[in-house]
């Protein structure tokens, strides 16, 4: 059986992201162990300490990275997407801690997306699912 139990954001700013991704968004810090100038920093959603992990990793370990992380953002593009059931109701406690968001929750076939701006250099798609 094959399951996904880490996926990586790329991040302009890894102690930025901690802030941000723990404070704002509300995850908790599973691993943050110093590796050099950066730390292999892992978050988990709240009520799921052994789900999915989101691993924080700095773009400017790889020049591509970069490119890529930029080109995504100004073309509009979302580099990962979170869940939530009430996308209204998450909408506006995020809205309300200052998260950036691109609009107001749209419609997008069965379900409705709101995409904000994390501060590390990415756009995040909140769905309601």
């Amino acid at each position: 059986m094959i399951r996904v139990k880490l996926m990586s954001i790329l991040v302009d700013d890894q102690n930025r992201a901690r802030r941000f991704y723990s404070d704002v968004l509300g995850f908790g810090i599973k691993h943050d162990i110093p590796c050099g100038e950066a730390a292999w920093l892992t978050l988990v959603a709240p009520d799921d300490a052994e789900g999915v992990e989101l691993l924080l990793e700095p773009a400017g370990g790889h020049p591509a990275a970069v490119v890529l992380q930029q080109a995504l953002y100004k073309d509009g593009v979302p580099s990962a997407q979170l869940y939530t059931e009430d996308i209204a109701a998450e909408f506006e406690r995020l809205k309300a801690k200052g998260v950036a968001f691109r609009g107001e929750p749209k419609a997008m076939g069965p379900t409705k997306v709101a995409d904000f701006d994390d501060t590390c250099g990415n756009l995040i798609r909140l769905v309601e699912g």
